[in-house]
């Protein structure tokens, strides 16, 4: 049943909401979601064959290179339903609007934005693996904004999949029938036309006024250098026309409308786009902060008077430091930070000063991946250098006297008398085969976890509910789950609230001078472990200097390892041979004398390379990159 080309390519003017069909993809990392989407695009025949390439709608080199998804993208397909269709859906031909969305649990808010453009969800599951913690965290969002839900399961043209089985453990979950579960191989493109059909069959038309005052959800955001800010919305309510004059309701701003149109996958021009459309808007704003995302657009003259709802706003669960290698660079990564936020609004910054490091900005990010992607993109897309501190999440300080702080970097950790120390804790759940569930169990326990409850999803796979510590969590802790049960297990997380602990801060000492960016607050029962790996680690990195250094790391003013530099000695008694012992042991002195005038002013010069050495693999996973 080929498609028609370009049965509904986008024509200047409204189409009819009751043809429109708007779902979004959900899915685990590599279970084919955006193998899926290349096969609708290549069977609606909205690409060129010539231009198609796998990964079609992954634009970012940072996606195609690490086969993630990063950023969600909206595309406008054109499918002609033929009569006497196996799937009962009616004949005619459809607009259908797809959303593509990231896997990642620290992508979990992209994902709550596609989730309010749509009607339906496809659950793409894999066939081989089955659902993962992850996509049943993206199920869960999908449910309570109501959409309804399509089970699919992917890559049944695998030897070792096992569709009978997965579809009765979907259809426990979701409760329907396994039979309704449809199975496909988005590689080979077996069943993505029946696929296609049932959307157009159980996904509800969307539902709006088309002749109230226009209201249209802003669900994404992007900076282009050429024409400003490009702003992707759902209209919900009456329509937007080209050159009409716009209001944002949040900031109030005005804005005449340059350019409308969709997204069919590359912008198409659009005289005007109506209820239940999403297309993508161009006012030729440079300044990021007009557009911000979960805003409602609306018409200048008659406007709306009541916004659309618009989203959670995301907390940061991590914070780390991003400073810039040469110190001139700071106003340029400002700037990016600020084109980067546009279109990933759960990024969040402010200025710091680091006495080592000079000036650069404190970041908060959704997790460990967030925090990675966001430098490598800072380093690509804005030509920086940059280097990033150890990540830390927010600890609340409670002191004796009864004030109390909120420290989101070690150097604010305040000194005197403290009462209390509570750390945030997230809910965290783990999916793996039945097999692991020792090596979980152990490795929770390191991490300081509470086990909260544990079922059985079918025969051979468990889901563990634990109370985990986030700082315990943002180290290496993913990498380490992943090691162990060989890259069976998922986790998904979110947090849950705070908790009392007995944490300090470890500084670290050189030459008797602490270096903050070398600081961390750790539990009690990990400082002197975390201590003993830094004091080493330095040593190695720091060049000798003209007299001894000592590495110190210390809890106050108790220090609990140490590590020493050796000095540089040069052979002053090259030129004495022979004669008299007293004139080599005066030399011998003068030099000792000399040493310690030395080591009385001396400081040590830490190259930047030893920054950039100690801090990328302190901790987490360092640089490496996660799926």
């Amino acid at each position: 049943m080929p498609a028609v080309p370009n049965a509904a390519a986008p024509q200047p003017g409204r189409t009819d909401p009751s043809i429109i069909r708007n779902f979004c993809i959900i899915a685990h990392i590599d279970h084919g979601k955006s193998t899926l989407a290349d096969r609708m695009l290549q069977l609606t025949e909205v690409v060129d064959p010539r231009a198609a390439r796998a990964q079609y709608l992954d634009r970012m080199d940072i996606e195609r290179e690490r086969g993630i998804t990063i950023k969600s993208q909206a595309v406008r397909m054109p499918w002609r339903v033929a009569e006497g269709n196996e799937q009962g859906a009616e004949p005619g031909t459809y607009v259908l609007n797809m959303i593509d969305t990231p896997g990642h649990v620290d992508f979990t808010y992209e994902v709550s934005r596609s989730l309010q453009a749509c009607e339906a969800a496809i659950l793409l599951v894999d066939a081989a693996q089955g659902i993962e913690a992850q996509t049943l965290a993206n199920l869960y969002l999908a449910m309570g904004a109501d959409l309804h839900i399509i089970p699919v399961l992917n890559k049944i043209d695998l030897p070792s999949a096992e569709p009978e089985k997965y579809a009765a453990e979907l259809a426990g979950i979701i409760g329907c029938d396994p039979s309704d579960v449809l199975k496909v191989s988005a590689k080979t493109g077996e069943g993505v036309e029946a696929v296609l059909n049932e959307i157009v069959k159980q996904t509800p038309a969307p539902v709006g006024n088309a002749d109230a005052p226009a209201r249209a959800l802003i669900f994404d955001s992007v900076y282009d250098t050429y024409r400003g800010v490009v702003t992707y919305v759902r209209v919900v309510d009456g329509k937007l026309s080209h050159r009409d004059r716009i209001k944002m309701m949040s900031t109030g701003a005005t804005h005449e409308m340059l350019e409308l149109g969709v997204i069919s996958p590359e912008q198409v021009k659009s005289g005007e786009i109506g209820v239940g459309e999403t297309g993508y808007l161009i006012t030729g704003v440079k300044d990021v902060r007009q557009s911000r995302v979960g805003d409602t657009v609306t018409s200048q003259h008659g406007g709306a008077t009541e916004p659309l709802g618009g989203y959670q706003h995301p907390n940061p669960m991590v914070y780390a430091g991003l400073y810039p290698i040469d110190g001139d660079d700071y106003p340029v990564l400002r700037e990016s930070l600020e084109k980067l936020q546009l279109n990933d609004a759960a990024l969040t910054f402010e200025p710091e000063t680091s006495g080592a490091l000079g000036f650069g900005f404190r970041c908060g990010f959704l997790g460990l991946l967030h925090m990675e992607i966001t430098r490598d993109r800072l380093e690509r897309e804005f030509n920086l250098d940059l280097i990033s501190t150890a990540p830390n999440v927010v600890y609340e300080v409670q002191m004796e006297d009864g004030t109390e702080h909120e420290v989101t970097n070690p150097s604010e950790f305040p000194e005197g008398k403290i009462a209390e120390v509570r750390e945030p804790i997230v809910r965290a759940t783990i999916l793996s085969p039945s097999d692991y569930i020792g090596t979980i169990m152990e490795l929770c326990q390191e991490k300081r976890g509470q086990l909260q409850g544990m079922d059985y999803l079918s025969a051979d796979r468990v889901e563990m509910r634990y109370i985990l510590p986030m700082g315990e969590i943002v180290f290496d802790f993913f990498d380490q789950l992943k090691s162990r049960t060989k890259g069976y297990a998922s986790l998904d997380y979110e947090r849950t609230g705070e908790q009392a602990a007995d944490l300090v801060k470890v500084d670290i000492l050189l030459h008797g001078d602490p270096v903050d960016a070398f600081s961390a607050i750790v539990h009690r029962d990990a400082a002197y472990s975390y201590g003993v790996m830094m004091a080493g680690k330095l040593k190695d990195l720091i060049p000798r200097q003209q007299f001894e250094v000592p590495i110190q790391a210390a809890i106050g003013a108790r220090v609990i390892a140490r590590e020493t530099i050796r000095a540089i000695r040069k052979d002053v008694l090259a030129k004495c041979y022979g004669g008299d012992i007293s004139r080599k042991r005066k030399l011998l002195e003068k030099q000792k004398e000399g040493k310690k005038r030395m080591k009385m002013v001396g400081r040590v010069e830490v190259p930047q390379e030893a920054f950039v050495a100690a801090l990328s693999t302190t901790g987490p996973a360092g640089d490496k990159p996660k799926k």
